[in-house]
């Protein structure tokens, strides 16, 4: 199937690269900062826009020429995160983070992944009053940290 740009009354489908790379937990925030310096990651109102995988287990074997030496053994790291957002498919700009990905990661061989995606972007239509809306339903994680935020500032 081609891929191709398409839209819906509220929504516009644009092609996009979606970059993924694996990494441990505590190495992630070091190449998003990293990351961000270079592109801000926008989507819509929003920037920093990237998506982290709760942990999992990494398995590898270090090779004759890998820094660490050759081993015998598997060695199994817990800890590790995938980490994925978008960029513009701009061969130039793919470059250049890959490149400092690969300079800022903890790994001899990073694994970083590109696929060419089709990705929604709201064409901005007011929905203030959607009831599906995070900002217009009950319990919600961040509505109760505005409502705290709010308060304060009306003391």
């Amino acid at each position: 199937m081609t891929i191709r740009a398409f839209e819906t009354a509220s929504v516009q489908m644009e092609t996009r690269c979606l970059l993924t790379l694996q990494a441990p937990g505590e190495d992630v925030d070091r190449i998003m900062e990293t990351v961000v310096k270079i592109v801000p990651l926008a989507m819509g109102s929003y920037d920093s826009n990237a998506f982290q995988s709760g942990p999992g287990v990494e398995r590898y074997r270090p090779l004759q020429g890998a820094v660490a030496g050759p081993e015998s053994e598997i060695r199994k790291r817990p800890g590790v995160v995938e980490v994925a957002f978008e960029l513009a498919d701009d061969p130039a700009l793919l470059e250049q983070v890959i490149e400092a990905i690969f300079q800022i990661h903890s790994y001899q061989e990073p694994v970083i992944r590109i696929y060419n995606i089709l990705s929604s972007r709201s064409k901005g239509l007011d929905d203030r009053a959607n009831p599906h809306r995070w900002w217009n339903t009950a319990g919600d994680w961040k509505k109760s940290g505005l409502a705290a935020s709010v308060e304060a500032d009306e003391t």
